[in-house]
């Protein structure tokens, strides 16, 4: 592994840490309040949407399609390094979630149901692993400059959409957005 890559995922670790260990406290709920769709008609349901494409089983969907057009592609072994790191990232957002058992914002405040711990958020590390992934070992050149602008784009989007519907601390979403791309991060070109 280059030392770039090192530095890169040295960073990330460190930032999931900050989150872990500093959220869930005055700032995030002060941001989380800031983020709250609830009195607002037409951003609730914009965020009901685009909290869709983090959803466990979108996440595989896509995954699956994306490495299946990889393979379709020749790109075999890049196909296989998306499977990989999307199951496994899956496995060890659930496991994070269990261990730490971190509480989500109250109960009143959340517009859509959610049954497991708080931090990381899976959808905005599902997101990463997924759109991150298929962007940087499905493209090059100009068409992946183009396809991590969209994935950026809508990694951004799914992301915040959770404070927005109370199920998440924003150090959730920051903590699922630097665990997301480690797998990604770690294998791609």
């Amino acid at each position: 592994m280059d030392r770039n890559k090192v530095v890169m995922l040295a960073a990330l670790l460190a930032l999931w840490l900050v989150m872990l260990l500093g959220g869930a406290g005055d700032v995030d709920r002060g941001l989380l309040l800031k983020a709250y769709s609830a009195d607002h008609a037409v951003l609730e349901p914009v965020a009901r949407f685009i909290t869709f494409f983090g959803e466990w089983y979108t996440a595989v969907a896509f995954t699956l399609a994306g490495a299946g057009w990889m393979a379709w592609r020749g790109l075999r072994r890049e196909a296989f390094i998306l499977l990989i790191a999307c199951a496994t990232g899956r496995i060890l957002v659930i496991l994070e979630k269990d261990w730490f058992a971190r509480l989500r914002p109250d109960e009143h405040m959340r517009l859509v149901e959610v049954s497991s711990h708080s931090f990381p958020s899976g959808h905005s590390s599902n997101a990463m692993m997924v759109y991150l992934g298929i962007a940087l070992l499905g493209f090059t050149g100009r068409a992946r400059r183009i396809a991590m602008g969209v994935a950026l784009a809508l990694i951004a989007a799914v992301g915040v959409s959770r404070p927005m519907l109370g199920v998440h601390w924003p150090s959730d979403v920051v903590g699922g957005w630097s665990f997301g791309p480690s797998g990604c991060c770690s294998s791609s070109g």
